[in-house]
């Protein structure tokens, strides 16, 4: 029988957090966002960002439905509906003028690239999916509130431009983002899970930084 690791025993989250810290360091230090960040470009560069963004949740929102949650309990709690972000990113595009975005901003290679691959995932993958999940809504909650912030005070962003970083539907940011961490300590994975979370949490990573690295070029 495959062992388990509870949440008596092993704090998930804490671990995932530590192990991933080098990379997620690594890809929030691209140039493409720190020139962002640091009022270097446009409100022109921040919206072919969300564009490229806007391909790659829209595929990772199907993954996340198509997932058989009986297949790792615990995980509906996970993937709650309130954390979707297609339809903010969309109401921003129109916001900042590209209305016109699959036409105006086609998805780089970089963006195919990680798109295929979480196209790739299927229903029984729900490790996987967790990763890419975790990577990306767990990262609007956080470092993307100071994007928002950024992004509104170096290039006049309206509130109208940046619905995708406001989940209206949480009270509490702080407090989502500790129930989100204690509900992925209540997931009973084995230890073969936890390797193959670690490693689908560095590629998403891995995604993140080329789809930067190609924003800059």
């Amino acid at each position: 029988m495959t062992s388990t690791l509870t949440e008596a025993e092993f704090d998930l989250a804490a671990f995932i957090r530590a192990s991933s810290s080098e990379q997620h360091r690594g890809t929030e230090q691209r140039s493409f966002i720190t020139d962002l960040m640091g009022g270097k470009l446009s409100l022109a560069d921040y919206t072919r960002y969300l564009a490229q963004y806007g391909w790659l949740y829209e595929v990772l929102e199907e993954a996340v439905l198509r997932v058989d949650l009986d297949s790792v309990p615990g995980l509906a709690v996970l993937f709650d509906p309130k954390l979707a972000r297609m339809a903010s990113i969309e109401s921003d595009l129109v916001a900042l003028g590209a209305a016109d975005w699959r036409e105006a901003h086609p998805p780089l290679a970089a963006t195919v690239a990680y798109a295929e691959h979480l196209k790739s995932l299927s229903e029984a993958d729900g490790v996987r999916v967790l990763a890419h999940h975790y990577t990306r809504y767990l990262g609007d909650l956080s470092g993307g509130q100071a994007i928002a912030a950024l992004v509104a005070r170096h290039y006049a962003a309206s509130p109208e431009q940046l619905s995708f970083y406001r989940f209206e539907d949480i009270d509490s940011v702080v407090q989502y983002k500790r129930g989100y961490r204690e509900g992925m300590n209540a997931l009973a994975l084995s230890s073969e899970d936890i390797d193959l979370l670690v490693r689908e949490v560095d590629a998403s990573f891995t995604f993140n930084g080329s789809l930067f690295d190609a924003l800059l070029d």
